[in-house]
């Protein structure tokens, strides 16, 4: 709707549909609009339908042709050499040149992660390189039917050898253990096997001084038990691993409180004939398992004081540090700490 303005001298009330305000006439109409009859109406859905049909036939064999396009993808390295190691001079993530319909091009883009790729690797028994060029069929196989990898950037994989050599180290346990109140370990755990064969370059295996197990996560342990746990993965270059796990034995037992007394030990005493402590003896407390409650004694213990803390540090009392207990031990409390001495020249 419209409206027309005139302005005119008047100041009295409307008439007739004529507004009058502030000495201005405005006239309200509405604006004509194109009325289609039922034929016309016919003919204007008639050509949007067809218009529609022609795009998505288009759109249709647009997405139904061929198109070549790059999907990235990871390498898997599988029938290594045995008697040969070697470093990828290039990254494992290499790009395939696909050819499929639009349709794939379409969902490729959808892809959140690339899939991987198997390559075969005999052929570094005699040669230095690979070439993809020769596994394109045994890389269709892996993508599927409906695409075709017509070639792989780079082509050619090149490899950096040098002398492979075998490694024993020891397995190192990475534990997140969880006792039931009063309970612990009774023993020290057992690794079967303790040790693991590792082969690969001298370069690497040089920097290898043990092989963690991955992380033994268990809560509320009260009772002995046997589990079997894998061993971490490689992060070394052309590095392997043998066996791939381990079986861990935890010797659990309730603990209960025990006090002992040990003797104390004189350490670095090079200048003096005779060195007195008083007391000659501390009582140290701890939990011991209840089936080695009777084993476990003095001679388990050993607590020494250093001399050198009154030559050079001019302490007047001397520190009790307990240099030997058994790992299967929970140590709580020495008495005294600190002892009297007099040094007899």
């Amino acid at each position: 709707m419209r409206t027309l303005v005139f302005e005119q001298l008047v100041t009295f009330a409307t008439f007739g549909g004529i507004v009058v305000w502030n000495k201005l006439i405005v006239i309200p109409y509405t604006m004509p609009f194109i009325r289609l009859t039922k034929i016309e109406r016919r003919r204007v859905l008639s050509l949007l339908a067809c218009l529609l049909l022609a795009i998505a036939a288009w759109l249709f064999m647009a997405l139904n042709n061929k198109y070549i396009y790059t999907a990235k993808t990871v390498l898997v390295f599988k029938n290594t050499p045995t008697k040969r190691a070697f470093y990828p001079l290039q990254s494992d993530t290499v790009d395939l040149q696909v050819e499929g319909t639009g349709w794939q091009l379409l969902f490729s883009r959808l892809r959140i992660k690339p899939p991987s790729i198997s390559v075969n690797l005999s052929q570094l028994n005699t040669k230095d390189f690979v070439v993809f060029s020769d596994q394109l069929y045994n890389v269709n196989k892996q993508v599927g039917s409906t695409q075709k990898v017509i070639s792989v950037k780079p082509d050619t994989l090149y490899f950096d050898f040098t002398k492979r050599i075998v490694k024993k180290v020891p397995i190192m346990l990475v534990s997140k253990l969880e006792f039931f109140k009063q309970y612990g370990l009774a023993s020290e755990v057992i690794l079967s096997p303790k040790n693991v064969r590792v082969a690969g370059p001298m370069e690497e295996l040089n920097k290898i001084t043990f092989w963690p197990t991955d992380t033994l996560k268990i809560s509320n342990i009260q009772s002995s038990s046997t589990v079997r746990i894998g061993l971490q993965h490689s992060i070394h270059k052309n590095v392997s691993i043998y066996p791939s796990s381990t079986e861990v034995k935890l010797s659990v037992d309730e603990f209960t409180e025990k006090t002992v007394e040990v003797p104390l030990k004189i350490v670095n005493n090079r200048n003096y004939n005779s060195i007195k402590l008083y007391p000659k003896k501390i009582k140290v407390t701890f939990l011991v398992a209840l089936g080695s409650y009777a084993q476990v004694d003095a001679n388990f213990i050993t607590a020494t004081v250093d001399v050198d803390e009154w030559k050079n540090l001019n302490h007047h009392q001397l520190a009790v540090k307990i240099t030997e207990f058994p790992d299967y031990c929970k140590l709580i409390n020495v008495n005294p700490s600190k002892v009297d001495f007099v040094v007899e020249k």
